[in-house]
C-alpha cells in the first residue's frame, strides 16, 4: 500500500525528502502497487475500481522530510530501500504465480545438473574401475612370449622357434638399463596336487620371489617365497585361495604337505582374495607357486622345449616414460642372443599392459568429454529457459516497473527483484539435481 499518514518515521520504503523552503504536498492520493496500479481515496473519499488484477503484495510508503505523507515533486528526493525480507517474499510470491512455469524451468536445470554429474560419474567410474583391474594383474607389467621369426637375419631363414635360455637372464637384464625387473616363468597345468584332505589339478608356476611385487599378490596368510628359497631350492608352496579352499576345506593349510606329483612341498603362505578379468594362463586364485629352481628341477619344460627352458618373461620398466626404451631394450637383447632382428615383433611377442592401459585411458576421456558435452548442452537449454521465463517476467509486468518508478523506486531496485528471481531458480533446481544425481 502506498499512502500517507500524519506520523513520521522511515517505514522500511522509499522515503520521500524535501529540500528546506519548499512547501508540503497538501493533500495524498494512495495507490496500491500490486502488479499494477489502483488509485485510491481522493480528497473527496471516493475510492474508484482497481484497473487490473493483483499480483505482488510489495507495500511502499512515501513521506516528506518531517514524517508528514508526500507525493513526488521536483523538489523532493527519493531514497529507495527495500527490506530485504520484503524482496524475497516479493519473489516467492511471483514465483507461486507462475508455478507452471517456474516448474518447467527448474526441471530442464536439474535435468543438465543430474546430466552432467551422471554421465561424467559414468566414464570415469569405468576408467577407476578398469585401473584397478589393471593393478590387480600386475604393476606396469610386460609379458615376453617366444615365437618364430617372420624376416631374415644373419642369413639365417626366416620361421625359426625362439626359445629363452636360463643363460638368457642375466644377460638380458643387463642390457635392459631401462627395465626394473627381468624375470623368467616356467609353468605348467597337468600337475595333480592332493592333499591329506583332498585332491585337484592346479597350474603350477615358478618364478623369482618379485614375481609377487608384479602380478600383484598380495599375501593374506604366511608369506611368498624368498631367494633363500631359490637358492637352496627348497619345496615350499605358496596358493591361491580357492586352490587353498579345495586343497584344505576348513583348515589352514600353513605347514601342511601339499604333494604335486607326489613331491611333497610345504606350504608356507595363501594369497588373499584377488578379482581378475584378465590373464595369460589362467586365474592366479587357482594356482600353486614356488621357487624357480625347484620348478626347474621337478617339473622341467616339455618338449619342444628343453631342461633348460622357460616358457616366456616377466619385465617392468623403471618408470612408466621408460616403458618404451626398456620394450626396446629387451627386443635388442634377445636378438643379439638368438640372431633375430630386432623390429621382428613376431619373432618376440610381448603383451604390453602399459600401452593398453594408455589406449584405454584415452578411450575413457573422449567418452567422459562427450558424455559431459551432451550434460552441458542440457545444462545450457535449461538456461535458455530460465532467460526466457525471466523475459516473459518483464513483459507481463511493464506496468508494475512503470508504478515503481513513478513512485521514485530506482532501476537498481527494480533489477534486484527479477535478478533474486532468477538467481532462486537457478540455485534451487541446481541443488535439486546435484542432491537427486548424488542419492543415484
Amino acid at each position: 500500500m502506498i499512502g500517507g499518514t500524519g506520523t513520521g518515521g522511515n517505514h522500511g520504503g522509499p522515503l520521500l525528502q524535501c529540500r528546506k523552503g519548499v512547501p508540503p504536498v497538501p493533500s495524498v492520493r494512495f495507490f496500491d502497487v500490486r502488479g499494477g496500479v489502483t488509485p485510491g481515496a481522493d480528497r473527496k473519499g471516493r475510492a474508484p475500481s482497481p484497473r487490473f488484477s493483483q499480483q505482488n503484495d510489495t507495500s511502499l510508503r512515501i513521506t516528506t522530510g518531517d514524517g508528514r505523507a508526500g507525493l513526488r515533486s521536483p523538489g523532493c528526493r527519493v531514497q529507495a530501500t527495500m527490506v530485504f525480507r520484503d524482496l524475497i517474499g516479493d519473489v516467492l510470491r511471483t514465483l507461486w504465480v507462475h508455478k507452471l512455469r517456474t516448474f518447467l524451468t527448474m526441471f530442464g536445470i536439474a535435468w543438465g545438473i543430474v546430466s552432467i554429474v551422471l554421465m561424467v560419474a559414468a566414464g570415469e567410474g569405468l576408467r577407476k574401475g578398469q585401473e584397478e583391474q589393471a593393478r590387480t594383474f600386475g604393476k606396469d607389467v610386460m609379458i615376453v612370449f617366444h615365437g618364430r621369426t617372420s624376416m631374415q637375419a644373419g642369413g639365417l631363414r626366416a620361421g625359426r622357434l625362439g626359445q629363452g635360455q636360463d643363460s638368457d637372464i642375466a644377460l638380458v637384464g643387463a642390457d635392459s638399463s631401462d627395465c626394473e625387473y627381468v624375470i623368467p616363468e616356467l609353468e605348467q597345468d597337468t600337475v595333480r596336487a592332493h592333499s591329506n584332505f583332498n585332491n585337484a589339478a592346479f597350474t603350477v608356476t615358478g618364478s623369482y620371489p618379485p614375481f609377487a611385487y608384479i602380478r600383484s599378490l598380495a599375501v593374506g596368510n604366511g608369506r611368498f617365497y624368498d631367494w633363500a628359497d631359490v637358492h637352496e631350492a627348497r619345496r615350499v608352496a605358496f596358493v591361491g585361495t580357492d586352490a587353498a579352499k579345495q586343497l584344505f576345506p576348513g583348515r589352514n593349510p600353513l605347514g601342511e604337505s601339499l604333494y604335486l606329483n607326489d613331491f611333497p612341498y610345504t606350504v608356507v603362505g595363501v594369497m588373499t582374495t584377488k578379482k581378475q578379468d584378465s590373464s595369460y594362463d589362467g586365474w592366479d586364485v587357482n594356482k600353486v607357486f614356488i621357487p624357480f629352481t625347484a620348478m626347474r628341477r621337478d617339473f622341467p619344460d616339455k618338449p619342444p622345449g628343453t631342461p633348460t627352458t622357460f616358457d616366456h618373461f616377466l619385465v617392468t620398466p623403471k618408470s612408466v616414460e621408460q616403458h618404451a626404451a626398456c620394450k626396446h631394450e629387451i627386443r635388442a637383447a634377445l636378438g643379439k642372443l638368438h640372431s633375430f632382428d630386432a623390429g621382428d615383433k613376431e619373432a618376440c611377442p610381448i603383451w604390453d599392459t602399459v600401452q593398453e592401459a594408455k589406449a584405454f585411458r584415452q578411450m575413457t576421456d573422449g567418452m567422459k568429454y562427450f558424455l559431459g558435452a551432451v550434460g552441458i548442452v542440457t545444462l545450457f537449454l535449461g538456461g535458455l529457459g530460465v532467460m526466457n521465463v525471466m523475459m516473459v517476467a518483464v513483459r507481463e509486468r511493464t506496468r508494475e516497473i512503470g508504478v515503481r518508478k513513478a513512485v521514485g523506486a530506482p532501476a537498481r531496485t527494480i533489477l534486484e527483484q527479477f535478478f533474486f528471481e532468477a538467481l532462486i531458480i537457478a540455485f534451487l533446481s541446481g541443488a535439486i539435481g546435484l542432491g537427486f544425481a548424488y542419492g543415484v
